[in-house]
């Protein structure tokens, strides 16, 4: 029995209590009801943290109508790397929103919204009949005293409720405060100060073979100069810090099941996720997030040494970037704008768009909306007088362009034709919705334009372009303030 007490006590660590009474400095888990948050504001950092990172990693299970959580264990991340002077998210941006409480007084310390790939999981067939696992990790600011971790997830009216809830004791034996020995090499790509005054970016790579290192920092350097050069980063670049750790593997290039081609790659990226071609996650969080914590990050960019159109973004998880295909670029910026704000994709002629259903509930996201009251818009202060809300454009002459060149794409995927095929397919669908907005007669303006988040109906977009909707390497006005909202909460 001494043998496996050790085991037996960890194990009591992860299972729910519905006492109304404090836990003891080992045992986990409040009824959620019973706990009232005091929200006080921003609380003194040095009342309540020390200055490094803790990493609660954790199991989420389900399917798509049940959600189970199971603590892995609690790490230390590093130094932490985010504000210090605004703990608490104000954007309220995500599928999922975490509370950090203090055990003695419920008040709130710190707390941050996210999606996940299980959130993803959930919207997909396989998860009404099957049960899906994932590797997910939170990070806040090491407390000082013992706090209460509370897990939120929004309701059928986008409203956030609580979901699962934890107690943390830093001082328990679970928790390790130990730093990884890093060994990585790390290449400063841009320095404009201190962690907690700037927003710190990680570039990781994945798929490239230890003699291409030279080609990961050139290709980390171009892709980060690309960021920083498109608005409104580029108007904020002192405002960041990019860093680059090397993870070299013994072979180029990721897995890709569709055309067959299969790797073992230091970080597992590959593409086909969730069925989609072109969708490239990693599911393997716990190395992931051990290399990023080699240096200070609160956002993480992971590319992909190949050719092939690919990539995707999930909010305050990773931006992955397929980093040889020609749109490299657009993918680097795109995809920015989901990691790092939320931001809903306003196309819905590709092969991920919907069937059309009713809307009944607004979305969250802010750069698309269901224009339930036209005289309520979200973005309303961005409208000039005599805009019409909605606003009308050629969508149907836009529409069967879109569509035909879908139909192409997954023709020329189909046939396994040479990346440049497809590449030479964007590049006249560019040319192409250049003519169409040309003709627009609200081209520049906002207002509420049909047809967005995989919806032909129902759904608007601020704009009638943006990078969100099509390759064009800009965002529209409402996604451009929302992202300099988030810099903000960074380093002001």
């Amino acid at each position: 029995m001494r043998q496996l007490l050790p085991f037996m006590l960890f194990c009591a660590m992860l299972v729910s209590c519905t006492s109304n009474q404090k836990p003891a400095a080992t045992t986990e888990f409040n009824k959620v009801s019973d706990i009232k948050v005091i929200n006080n504001g921003d609380v003194p950092f040095d009342n309540y943290f020390t200055d490094k990172t803790m990493r609660v990693d954790y199991y989420h299970s389900g399917t798509a109508i049940e959600e189970k959580f199971a603590v892995d264990r609690i790490v230390s991340d590093g130094p932490w790397s985010g504000s210090k002077t605004n703990l608490i998210d104000k954007l309220g941006f995500g599928l999922y929103f975490f509370e950090v409480i203090d055990n003695a007084t419920n008040i709130l310390l710190c707390s941050r919204g996210f999606a996940s790939i299980f959130g993803e999981w959930q919207t997909i067939p396989e998860a009404d009949s099957l049960w899906g696992t994932f590797h997910e990790s939170i990070r806040f600011p090491w407390p000082l005293k013992p706090v209460t971790v509370i897990m939120k997830k929004r309701d059928t009216n986008n409203v956030f409720q609580p979901i699962w809830t934890t107690f943390i004791d830093p001082s328990a034996r679970n928790v390790n405060p130990a730093d990884l020995v890093h060994t990585e090499k790390v290449d400063i790509i841009v320095d404009n100060g201190t962690p907690d005054r700037k927003v710190d970016i990680v570039v990781l790579g994945d798929g490239y073979a230890q003699d291409e290192m030279e080609k990961f920092h050139h290709d980390a350097k171009r892709l980060s100069d690309v960021l920083l050069s498109t608005e409104p980063f580029k108007s904020r670049s002192s405002d960041f810090n990019i860093r680059a750790v090397e993870t070299p593997g013994q072979e180029t290039g990721v897995t890709k099941p569709h055309p067959g081609v299969f790797k073992r790659t230091p970080l597992s990226v590959q593409y086909g996720s969730f069925g989609s071609e072109r969708y490239a996650l990693t599911f393997d969080n716990r190395t992931v997030r051990n290399v990023a914590s080699a240096v200070p990050y609160d956002l993480m960019v992971i590319l992909i040494n190949e050719k092939t159109y690919g990539g995707g973004g999930i909010y305050n998880l990773y931006t992955t970037v397929s980093a040889d295909n020609s749109f490299s670029s657009y993918i680097m910026v795109h995809e920015m704008g989901h990691h790092m704000a939320a931001l809903a994709d306003e196309y819905y002629t590709s092969s991920v768009a919907y069937e059309p259903v009713k809307i009944s509930v607004e979305p969250w996201e802010v750069n698309v909306t269901a224009l339930f009251d036209k005289n309520k818009l979200k973005w309303d202060d961005l409208v000039d007088s005599g805009t019409p809300i909605p606003t009308p454009w050629n969508k149907k002459e836009f529409d069967a362009c879109g569509y035909q060149i879908q139909h192409e794409r997954d023709s020329l995927r189909a046939a396994k034709v040479p990346e440049q095929v497809v590449e030479d397919l964007f590049r006249r669908q560019l040319k192409e919705e250049d003519a169409f907005f040309a003709r627009e007669k609200y081209r520049d303006q906002v207002g509420a334009f049909e047809g967005a988040d995989y919806m032909a109906q129902g759904l608007y977009r601020p704009q009638l372009d943006c990078i969100m909707f099509t390759r064009h390497m800009a965002f529209c006005k409402v996604c451009s303030r929302t992202l300099e909202e988030v810099m903000d909460s960074y380093c002001k």
